[in-house]
């Protein structure tokens, strides 16, 4: 069950350090020293003691990467951030070949998978985890759209139990990246195994190692100011999308191709 997460820990470096990580009101922050940042969404659910009692700024970045496992979602939120501050950190997207730079923040819609794939799913039966803004107005004309939200649900969401029986039946499946913090991803993927898998959110850990579990297409989020980003998450203000850009890996024939 923990052979996806084992995967994404053991590709970072043992040599690498958590310079800096903090967790705000509404996401995490993890800064490598090698200048990868990496950031997750603020799950405030707990079941279980963390797994780290003590962390430290300096502590190896896998160690605090491992945290991700922990039934304390708030510190699995801040394992996420640091295994995204290894993956998404610039030098890493670059050998991909996805285009990052130090551009001022646009808006770029070609990068949003919900706008770049409503002609391909259109007619097909999607199943979409996670209420994401917009999808009722770009999907739901186009295709045979059910949304499972569990967190804030509207009329006509769907609750988690519909997962069984939605997504074996889906063309195409899109997953919110906060399913890692709560360790349902694994069983979305085993059910949406006919499907076209796009995982979805600025937690996405935007690596290959996630094609090998079934997920096609990737759709994640670079940030190119480091200290804007730590002032948001320490402040709980501003939008974090404004410290850098989207990014897309997505697996073809011919293997990985990246975009951003």
């Amino acid at each position: 069950m923990w052979d996806l997460y084992d995967s994404l820990i053991e590709g970072i470096p043992p040599d690498v350090r958590a310079e800096f990580f903090a967790c705000g009101a509404t996401h995490s922050i993890v800064v490598a020293d090698d200048g990868g940042v990496g950031v997750s969404g603020a799950l405030d659910e707990t079941w279980r003691p963390p797994l780290l009692t003590k962390k430290e700024f300096g502590m190896p970045l896998r160690g605090l990467a491992e945290c991700v496992k922990s039934w304390e979602f708030i510190e699995a939120g801040l394992g996420l951030a640091a295994i995204n501050a290894w993956y998404n950190g610039g030098d890493r997207l670059r050998a991909l070949g996805i285009a990052v730079s130090d551009k001022p923040f646009a808006e770029d819609r070609a990068s949003d998978p919900f706008i770049a794939l409503q002609n391909e799913i259109r007619g097909k039966r999607v199943t979409v985890i996670g209420h994401f803004p917009y999808i009722d107005r770009l999907f739901a004309p186009v295709c045979d759209m059910s949304v499972i939200e569990k967190f804030s649900p509207v009329d006509g969401d769907y609750p988690d139990q519909a997962a069984d029986y939605l997504l074996p039946e889906s063309d195409y499946v899109f997953i919110a990246s906060y399913t890692l913090v709560e360790k349902t991803l694994p069983r979305y993927l085993r059910l949406s195994k006919n499907a076209r898998v796009t995982l979805v959110g600025p937690a996405t850990p935007v690596t290959p190692i996630l094609h090998g579990f079934g997920v096609r297409d990737l759709s994640g989020f670079y940030i190119r100011d480091a200290e804007a980003a730590r002032n948001y998450t320490l402040t709980h203000g501003g939008n974090i999308h404004k410290t850098g850009q989207k990014i897309n890996l997505r697996r073809s024939a011919g293997g990985a191709e990246g975009e951003g």
